[in-house]
């Protein structure tokens, strides 16, 4: 792969040419600072001490503390406002809008539809397989046309869940003209190990993950992608300059500190997870559970719409997938606590039918 990608040929020349915004907070994070028109008289109450000033810019601490976790080096880690900001960037940085295209592969998670639309390039849509839910490899290379920049693929997938298979992925690498973006914001669930060590190996493959699952810290709005030296330095330059705000920064920081405490929680929710799909499938409404490696579950249901209004009628709120390819009759549930279950499946076996 590396002696046949060139990654010029795929980034926009307008992003090749730009000039970054510089903060003098890039070269000095302490000092007598009187160069950036902060509030010198400090936030307005105790517990903001110290938020008059500018965030770090580069995220340094944070960036390494993720590659440390992730066996990377720092200059593999970009860190963003959720995934979605680092699907954003991908697009400014790799496609001309009106122009080029990208390729999904439903059902998938629909910001990367969004994304699209917003910067006005085509999508091409490639659906997984029926049944298992896996990527069709030559349908998917069959689609790129000479202005595909992109593919997107999600593993654990959202909404069904399942693991996509790792040859699949590795041959589409492998084989994909462009940036191939694996999205695994739900790994931490699965047993299987994240993708993100191997951006080193290949130039062409982008790995985004984020802190709102595993970590439970959605509220603070912090994803990462990992990707090569080089499309880590094209996202640097492109992103706004504060883009990480200090908070975000401090509970991300924070929650290094608590790995042993994520690990216990992840490990319960799947445990949690297997009970939940077992006293879904001895109901009579649902037909079917799919298998998940994520914190939730895709379950196919008789009337799946009736069944979702009867939920919300008692302020039960689950996703009614059935318009979605191949998940008809279809609602994803998240794994709540056992509580939250138990309320769940009471509030099912009172549906008649």
């Amino acid at each position: 792969m590396d002696n046949l990608f060139d990654l010029k040929k795929l980034v926009r020349p307008n992003i090749q040419k730009l000039t970054p915004y510089h903060s003098a907070r890039e070269d000095f994070e302490e000092g007598l600072l009187l160069d950036a028109n902060e509030n010198s008289l400090n936030a307005p109450f105790p517990e903001a001490e110290g938020l008059h000033r500018y965030p770090a810019p580069s995220q340094q601490q944070l960036r390494a503390l993720i590659a440390e976790w992730r066996g990377v080096r720092k200059e593999n880690v970009f860190v963003g406002v959720g995934s979605d900001e680092g699907i954003d960037l991908l697009f400014r940085i790799f496609c001309r809008p009106g122009n080029d295209r990208v390729i999904t592969t439903p059902p998938t998670y629909g910001m990367y539809k969004v994304s699209a639309n917003i910067h006005d390039i085509s999508v091409d849509e490639v659906l997984l397989a029926e049944g298992d839910f896996q990527p069709r490899v030559n349908a998917i290379l069959e689609a790129v046309t000479s202005n595909t920049k992109m593919l997107f693929l999600c593993s654990p997938n959202n909404p069904t869940g399942n693991l996509l298979n790792p040859d699949a992925i590795t041959q589409l690498v492998e084989e994909f003209p462009g940036i191939v973006i694996l999205d695994e914001a739900y790994i931490d669930f699965s047993k299987q190990k994240s993708w993100s060590p191997k951006v080193v190996e290949y130039p062409n493959l982008v790995v985004l993950q984020t802190m709102s699952k595993s970590f439970g810290l959605a509220g603070i709005r912090l994803g990462i992608t990992y990707a090569s030296e080089d499309i880590i330095s094209y996202m640097m330059k492109v992103k706004p300059p504060y883009n990480i705000n200090a908070l975000t920064s401090r509970y991300a920081i924070t929650a290094f500190k608590n790995m042993d405490t994520i690990q216990f929680k992840a490990d319960a929710i799947k445990k949690e997870r297997k009970q939940l799909a077992e006293k879904l499938l001895e109901l009579n409404i649902v037909d079917h559970v799919y298998p998940s490696d994520a914190n939730f579950l895709l379950a196919k249901m008789k009337n799946a719409r009736d069944i979702y209004e009867h939920l919300v009628n008692r302020n039960i709120i689950v996703r009614y997938r059935g318009d979605e390819p191949l998940c008809e009759d279809c609602l994803r549930i998240t794994v709540g606590t056992p509580d939250e279950n138990e309320t769940l499946i009471s509030a099912l076996k009172d549906i008649s039918l």
